[in-house]
């Protein structure tokens, strides 16, 4: 590989404005060693009936259980330079096959089962995130700015992008005020326990969604599926699109990272390896993909490390049924 700038250029190597989407979550399996106008959406829980809507088309929630507010980072905001790009397919950010993530360390905090343990988690994951999606958009003359990360509370929460209700939330992208909502009582811990890997891959899925953002894909995407019909067929398959690609770039950041001496090790990566199955399997919309296409996209970021690899817009729609 070769570094340009602090950005790596993988090559030859074998080894996806104001929006709102609702997210795709977590199958077990083998993995390899090798270094994703308004309208309101509804998710639900990858387990339980429960639905949350919200009343934008400016998000994007994460399949899980239940929702709330308490602390937040602050963004930096840059009112000039590099300017989002409507585009999906031929968008800035799939055009140089050579641009994959830089593949660096990341320290994380000690994941824990409570609030307090988690927020911690994921404030030591943003700066790796940001790091590397800096680097890439950089390279690819899109704007860049840092989110803002908050941790909700309680079952009900609200955001600029509607109001969450009744759980079902695991974590929620807002583009209005660019911000991440990741509430502890959403991620499933009941189920999935001290495995911070399938934590740190929602938190990752989540951070896509704001890169589709600032690159200009989110507005593109909201453009042609009104355009479509937000519920109409070719709509619910551009909402497929969409969330598959924050899957294979969430893939990606795992993939980026795993044995480069930080936190992710084998062991964190095989859980997050198997758990991305949650896809459209409790009825509603079809607007996720189904479990197969959701578990295939994140383990195709996490193998492949090119951005091109990630332009679920230019596949084939029987790879985002």
């Amino acid at each position: 590989m070769a570094v340009m700038g602090g950005l790596i250029m993988v090559i030859a190597i074998a080894n996806s404005g104001t929006r709102h989407t609702a997210d795709a979550g977590y199958t077990t399996g083998a993995y390899p060693t090798t270094s994703t106008s308004d309208y309101s959406t509804t998710t639900t829980s990858s387990d339980t009936s429960t639905t949350t809507a919200t009343s934008s088309r400016d998000s994007t929630a994460t399949r899980g259980t239940s929702t709330g507010s308490t602390r937040e980072t602050s963004a930096s905001r840059a009112p000039s330079g590099p300017q989002p790009q409507h585009k999906l397919a031929d968008n800035p950010l799939w055009l140089n096959t050579d641009v994959g993530l830089p593949n660096q360390a990341c320290n994380l905090s000690r994941w824990g089962n409570n609030p307090n343990a988690a927020s911690a988690f994921f404030e030591s994951a943003r700066p790796c995130l940001d790091s590397v999606w800096q680097q890439v958009m950089n390279y690819t003359k899109l704007p860049f700015r840092v989110p803002t990360v908050k941790y909700p509370s309680g079952k009900n929460w609200s955001s600029p992008c509607g109001d969450a209700s009744n759980g079902a939330v695991a974590a929620f992208y807002c583009s209005q005020n660019e911000t991440l909502y990741m509430p502890y009582e959403g991620l499933q811990v009941d189920q999935y326990g001290n495995r911070p890997g399938v934590y740190l891959a929602v938190f990752a899925h989540e951070y896509a969604h704001h890169i589709q953002a600032l690159s200009g894909i989110s507005d593109a995407y909201w453009d042609a599926r009104y355009e479509a019909g937000t519920d109409s067929a070719a709509g619910l398959e551009m909402s497929r699109r969409n969330e598959l690609s924050a899957q294979c770039l969430s893939g990606t950041f795992l993939g980026s990272t795993v044995g480069r001496g930080g936190s992710v090790d084998q062991a964190m990566y095989r859980d997050a390896w198997g758990s991305q199955d949650r896809g459209d399997h409790n009825g509603g919309p079809r607007d996720h993909g189904s479990d197969a296409h959701a578990v295939s996209w994140w383990q195709h970021g996490a193998q492949k490390n090119r951005m091109y690899q990630c332009n679920t817009w230019a596949a084939n729609s029987s790879e985002v049924s």
